[in-house]
């Protein structure tokens, strides 16, 4: 679970903080919401999405709750966006930009991608550009405001089980069933293996239910 990688690195973050040796530029992987389908005896699809929420949180919690905060910086991002089409590109996916300086409840719908966020890290750091492509990048700007706000952010507890298990495939029926087979044969013990337009549809049926007609693209 992911919630295993926080107790690690809390432990870690208050030794640094006790000793003043926190290191500039810290990066961390939680990966359990690319989930496990619904290949039997593993979390639910939701139950993997609502883990990795919650280790999120707990982090951001840690982290602004400490005497770094008012030096501190989150980025958060998607390594990609998989195949999660949005009314507007498919290409998108969710940036998070967590700090006293950023700007609170607010979207910035500025056309940035990794390479800008990695131009952001690399002016707040002091570093130079690592390749043309972050030189070349509009750093997020317009995610920062000059006044800060120190106000930190407390975790909100899961309301989703952590421990929500797919059903053995031999308790279901029909389309369940076909998908439950489809998710135990996937290649889904590493990242982006599996075949994204069947590893949608496991995850659709499983959410949305087995009912519920998948969405046909439509362009025009």
């Amino acid at each position: 679970q992911d919630v295993y990688r926080p107790k690690i690195f809390l432990k870690e973050f208050a030794a640094f903080e006790k000793a003043g040796t926190l290191p500039n530029f810290i990066t961390m992987l939680l990966p359990n919401d690319h989930t496990s389908g619904t290949r039997e005896d593993m979390p639910t699809p939701r139950a993997s999405v609502a883990d990795n929420d919650l280790a999120l949180g707990q982090i951001v919690d840690a982290i602004t709750h400490s005497s770094y905060w008012p030096e501190s910086v989150i980025f958060v991002v998607e390594d990609d966006p998989q195949a999660g089409l949005d009314h507007v590109d498919g290409h998108r996916t969710v940036a998070l930009c967590i700090s006293p300086y950023t700007k609170r409840g607010q979207v910035v719908s500025n056309h940035y991608n990794q390479s800008s966020m990695l131009r952001t890290m690399e002016l707040i750091l002091g570093l130079d550009p690592v390749n043309q492509l972050t030189l070349a990048a509009n750093p997020m700007t317009d995610c920062f405001s000059e006044s800060p706000d120190l106000t930190p952010y407390t975790v909100k507890p899961n309301s989703i089980p952590l421990d929500e298990m797919n059903p053995p495939v031999s308790a279901t029926r029909g389309l369940q069933r076909h998908y439950a087979k489809a998710s135990m044969k996937m290649p889904l013990d590493d990242i982006d293996e599996a075949d994204e337009g069947l590893f949608n549809r496991v995850l659709w049926h499983s959410v949305k239910g087995y009912d519920v007609p998948y969405p046909v693209l439509r362009r025009e």
